[in-house]
């Protein structure tokens, strides 16, 4: 019986792409889900996130589903009304969440089946990357796949059974949709309530076996494992366009890494595969041609069609991989990107007291032709244009130049758009090199690109009109860390005294505003308000932003921080017993088990970047402490990096 149950479940999971639109009926009464009545026109709804700091949770603070955020008093209803808990995780800038948050969490249809059989939790995944990274390991273990927004259902203890991404609200295609998965879980955990909390523990004991496997075989670390790292991403390289795999993400860390493979065994294969993705992305529509920065990835292989959202550790990891492309080359290009790049996050992502914000939306308001703005926000509307607005803001000259470089068609540039989100819409891209557009239009390379930088300054003038891309202002300690460390080595490397003073004022920000006085780090800072204690991340990434922000400045007192954190970090997360680093300290009270965390995604791993911090501040500090357990982080993972070392 218990298998049935386990195969049924898993057969509803789904991942499921495509835009969709519910047409929902407008509230005709006013709920109230908090414990004070909420003065709210008679259409709104009010529920427990208007009292949270994300920028996330804010967004649905309004929905009629009785939300709650992470923490006890959900999970102790969920226990007293013997309900199962559904969990959706996201982020601000989460396109699929905001399709999702229109279609089924704003219906109060949909959301009357919620509060009816279930104890709702919403989850911002930046604020709480911990209860992210152990549920998207359950979903990943159910469907093979995951992503958000991540919908995962789960006992009162807090142990999950079913799980999947975006559901559309309805039945499609054959497929249950939202509301039927609602009520087929409510009549599960009423009819079959047994099976699902053996199915329960039996993922809560996968998931922890998981961690213990990671650091469970041993070997000897060696240069082969280089070498079969090496080989890996050359055969996964499209040699054509540069980059890996489709959808294209900038992975600039494997990038990094193929430059350190080619200083030490001088391979041209390994800077050939660097400089082709580079540049690649340079001329992509990735890049924001007109103000800088890069979009989050290409959904195609030519890194023309950008998901456009702009998220800061991006940034800052980009940048990084250009400034060593540069120092390896000596190509000026690479630094002018890295600077184009250092501009965007100073000019639109720093708060004035020097922290770096979180990231942009890529969905924005449309403006129509009456000058009115349109009710429904589309993906990439502040960042494209038509031919005609080109034609209208630039000298005649210099419209067919620009657009002849950036491949401006009337018709618009983009080739497959199954949304029709950009219709008779350009992103732009370079289509002809300055090169190219100089012979086309006889004029020299120098001229050509005196004109494409005037339009771009005039674009920019006009695009800056434009309703903005929503911005998620919430400062984060391990990804400033990314971008302080960035920062001073660019500082170091561009020799750019602006730089320096960014970082250290952001780093600066982070030791006032966001260590306590106990001298433990916390997590997020928003309006004035910190909190959260900080994870594995937050220790490693500052830390190593420290560290290179001594290297840039030479003040002691980064240094003497970056060796108080270190210390720190090996006391509240290293695992004394098996090696390595758990995502949470040890103090750490939650329903679920800890869990480490070596894959580097889109940014790199907690236990890679605090490797790498300890064997830096372990050896300037003289501290064998430090590179000891250094060494013995690798070792404990020597096993895996050997099997997958790519």
């Amino acid at each position: 019986m218990r298998k049935k149950t386990v195969l049924y479940i898993t057969a509803l999971v789904m991942v499921i792409g495509g835009a969709f639109w519910l047409t929902q009926n407008q509230a005709k009464t006013k709920l109230t889900f908090l414990d004070r009545p909420v003065e709210a026109n008679p259409e709104e709804y009010t529920n427990r996130l208007i009292n949270e700091k994300s920028p996330y949770l804010l967004q649905h603070a309004h929905n009629p589903v009785d939300w709650y955020p992470w923490g006890d008093e959900a999970f102790e209803k969920a226990k007293k009304e013997n309900k199962p808990v559904f969990i959706s995780v996201g982020y601000s800038t989460c396109h699929w969440c905001h399709v999702m948050e229109e279609e089924s969490f704003s219906n109060p249809e949909i959301a009357k089946i919620m509060n009816d059989n279930f104890v709702s939790i919403k989850v911002d995944r930046e604020e709480r990357p911990d209860v992210d990274n152990y549920y998207m390991s359950a979903v990943q273990a159910m469907t093979g796949s995951g992503g958000w927004p991540m919908s995962v259902f789960l006992t009162p203890e807090g142990k999950p059974f079913y799980g999947g991404t975006y559901f559309p609200p309805d039945d499609r295609w054959g497929r249950p949709g939202f509301a039927t998965i609602l009520n087929t879980m409510a009549d599960k955990w009423k009819n079959d309530r047994e099976n699902l909390l053996e199915s329960a523990q039996d993922m809560s004991s996968r998931l922890q076996a998981l961690v213990s496997r990671s650091t469970s075989s041993k070997t000897k670390i060696s240069e082969e494992i280089l070498e079969k790292g090496f080989r890996s991403f050359v055969t996964q390289f499209d040699s054509r366009y540069g980059g890996f795999g489709v959808p294209k993400f900038p992975r600039s860390h494997t990038l990094s890494f193929l430059l350190r493979y080619w200083q030490r065994v001088k391979d041209a294969k390994a800077l050939e595969m660097v400089e082709k993705t580079l540049q690649a992305m340079a001329r992509g529509g990735i890049y924001d041609h007109i103000g800088g920065g890069f979009h989050r990835y290409s959904t195609d292989a030519k890194w023309r069609v950008p998901h456009f959202e702009k998220m800061l550790y991006d940034q800052a990891i980009i940048a990084k991989a250009y400034l060593e492309a540069y120092q390896v080359t000596g190509n000026e290009s690479y630094a002018d990107m890295a600077r184009d790049i250092f501009d965007y996050v100073l000019r639109d992502m720093t708060d004035v007291q020097g922290g770096f914000y979180s990231a942009e939306d890529a969905d924005s308001s449309v403006v129509l032709d009456d000058n009115k703005v349109a009710a429904k926000k589309r993906e990439g509307a502040f960042y494209v244009w038509s031919k005609d607005e080109i034609k209208k803001y630039l000298e005649p000259v210099k419209a067919k130049i620009f657009s002849y470089h950036y491949g401006v068609e009337s018709g618009g540039n983009v080739a497959r758009d199954p949304f029709g989100e950009f219709k008779k819409k350009n992103i732009l891209y370079v289509v002809s090199n300055v090169e190219k557009t100089a012979l086309e239009f006889k004029k020299s390379q120098k001229e050509i690109q005196s004109i494409l930088e005037e339009s771009k300054a005039i674009l920019f003038d006009i695009r800056a009109k434009r309703p903005r891309p929503y911005l998620d202002d919430k400062v984060l300690t391990d990804w400033n860390g990314l971008m302080i460390s960035s920062l001073a080595y660019g500082a170091r490397v561009l020799e750019n005294k602006r730089y320096e003073i960014a970082a250290r004022k952001a780093a600066d920000f982070i030791l006032k505003e966001m260590k306590r006085s106990d001298g433990r780090l916390l997590h997020r800072w928003r309006e004035g308000d910190a909190g959260i204690p900080g994870f594995l991340e937050d220790y490693a990434f500052f830390t190593n932003g420290l560290y290179d922000l001594y290297e840039a400045t030479f003040d002691t007192r980064y240094l003497k921080e970056a060796k108080y954190l270190s210390e720190e970090m090996i006391r509240l997360f290293a695992d004394k017993t098996s090696g390595g680093f758990y995502f949470t300290s040890h103090d750490t009270k939650e329903n679920f088990g800890r869990t480490k965390e070596i894959y580097d995604g889109a940014t790199p791993s907690g236990n890679s970047v605090a490797a790498l911090a300890l064997l830096r501040v372990g050896r300037l500090t003289v501290s064998q402490n430090l590179e000891d357990q250094a060494y013995k982080t690798l070792e404990a993972f020597s096993g895996s990096l050997a099997q997958s070392p790519s």
